[in-house]
């Protein structure tokens, strides 16, 4: 036999092994965390809102980034921030400085900074946000995504063996940055198409004698100021699982985690209402599914969405309509994609589908303040309410264990005020209520096109996509 052939044939064994392996293989401590159910402590639900106003004015609410700020104004022993995009515009900045400030006012506070290498575009270019954070002290880690499965296990089988043993330098880019401005090497390119991310955006710190946290859809980027996120703040036990779980990312990415860090209490058995658990990655998929199939006919379901792709929800969502469940799905338009114009892809084409099955769809009311809230309510019938919030996207790549992710999943009386502020904001949302223009028709946005339909089937089965 030609030894060509004979090496040609071990090459496509090794590259069929490879991204078979690394699309299946067991996930490390910190991943796939199904936590305990903890008692629901300091919880506050956090909205930033863009929208219009009558006289055609874009408005803005913004209280997350600002919640993020006191609690580390007033941290003394640790702060753990894990956020997907943190760069030099004003929401990071102003960030960036909170963290710089406590710093010097408690030299000893362990701080620590972990980021998705999409900050320093996989190594091609410099990051002035981070550097002056490591000049403070700060320590930060640029997150190895190795450890998680590969969404895009045609391209990543390539990558792991061929290019990413080159590493990448801020020096000599000749090509246009993907990301902004300034040039970026091919070897940015080569690993920007493995299309994975550590996609969290979290924060943990000490207050007291105990623990706060935030987990959130917010990312704090120049292009992110205007987008309609949310986040959830809580306090105990279910902020130390929280942390552990950062922590284990961080080890992950050669941190060594300060001995300080408490352990989290034994779980504790029947927990009442409120009450609320930690999920991540592939454990969000199954929490999702499990209360869009237990849905019943007297119960509304609400749900906002930046990215609706995946086939196991959509099925989901199709079959409690059947049921008789009432849905109202807000959805982003998907105009653009990190600033560049985008086709609409995937949810105007799973937004047409849903609409042909009789699911009421709405959009978010502006291409400058995207829908990047990502939320589950489920409300009505006479039992406890349920709300899922968090970083997940509801695609593939999001919730098949791919992108690292965090979400909460909080059960209480559907009279909490909690509950009661998710849905008169849902409601002021769908309706446009005070004068602010915050959703649009669904006709508006309707794509009746068939290949773009199935360019969207094709890029979620594949993992060539950038939702």
């Amino acid at each position: 036999m030609n030894a060509w052939f004979v090496a040609l044939l071990l090459a496509l064994g090794a590259w069929l092994a490879t991204a078979w392996w690394h699309s299946r293989k067991p996930l490390p401590r910190g991943l796939h965390v199904i936590g305990p159910w903890r008692r629901a402590e300091g919880l506050a639900l956090l909205l930033d809102e863009a929208f219009h106003d009558a006289s055609g004015q874009l408005q803005r609410r913004r209280c997350i980034f600002a919640e993020w700020q006191r609690l580390i104004d007033q941290a003394r022993r640790l702060v753990v921030v894990d956020l997907f995009m943190l760069d030099d515009g004003p929401l990071g900045r102003s960030l960036c400085e909170a963290l710089i400030r406590r710093k010097a006012q408690v030299p000893d506070l362990e701080t620590l900074v972990l980021v998705d290498p999409i900050n320093h575009c996989y190594g091609g270019r410099r990051a002035p946000q981070l550097e002056a954070l490591r000049r403070a002290g700060i320590r930060v880690s640029i997150c190895n995504l190795g450890p998680g499965r590969d969404p895009n296990p045609s391209w990543t089988a390539l990558w792991r063996g061929l290019f990413r043993p080159l590493g990448n330098s801020p020096r000599g880019g000749w090509l246009p940055n993907p990301l902004g401005a300034g040039r970026v090497t091919l070897r940015t390119y080569l690993a920007l198409l493995n299309l994975n991310a550590n996609h969290r955006k979290t924060l943990v710190v000490d207050q007291g004698d105990g623990w706060r946290a935030v987990v959130s859809s917010a990312n704090a980027d120049a292009k992110s100021q205007d987008y309609r996120n949310a986040a959830l703040r809580l306090a105990g036990p279910a902020a130390l699982d929280l942390l552990h779980s950062e922590l284990a990312l961080a080890r992950q990415s050669g941190f060594t985690p300060p001995p300080r860090c408490p352990s989290p209490p034994p779980a504790e058995p029947d927990v009442a209402l409120p009450r609320l658990r930690l999920l991540t990655e592939g454990a969000i998929r199954d929490a999702l599914l499990a209360i869009l199939r237990d849905a019943r006919p007297d119960e509304t379901l609400e749900l906002c969405a930046y990215y609706l792709a995946h086939r196991r929800v959509i099925r989901a969502l199709i079959a409690a309509h059947r049921r008789g469940v009432t849905l109202r799905l807000l959805l982003d338009p998907n105009e653009s994609h990190f600033g560049r114009a985008s086709p609409g892809i995937p949810n105007r084409q799973t937004a047409r589908e849903l609409a042909r099955q009789g699911l009421a769809i709405r959009w978010n009311g502006s291409a400058r303040s995207h829908a990047h809230g990502k939320w589950l309510l489920r409300h009505g019938g006479g039992r406890e309410a349920l709300l899922l919030l968090g970083s997940a996207n509801l695609s593939r790549r999001s919730l098949d264990d791919h992108n690292f992710e965090a979400n909460i999943q909080l059960e209480a009386p559907d009279d909490h005020p909690l509950i009661r502020q998710a849905r008169e904001s849902f409601a002021r949302y769908w309706h446009n209520r005070h004068g602010e223009c915050h959703s649009r028709p669904f006709q508006e946005h309707d794509d009746a096109t068939a290949w773009r339909y199935w360019r969207y089937r094709l890029m979620e089965a594949s993992g060539w996509s950038t939702f």
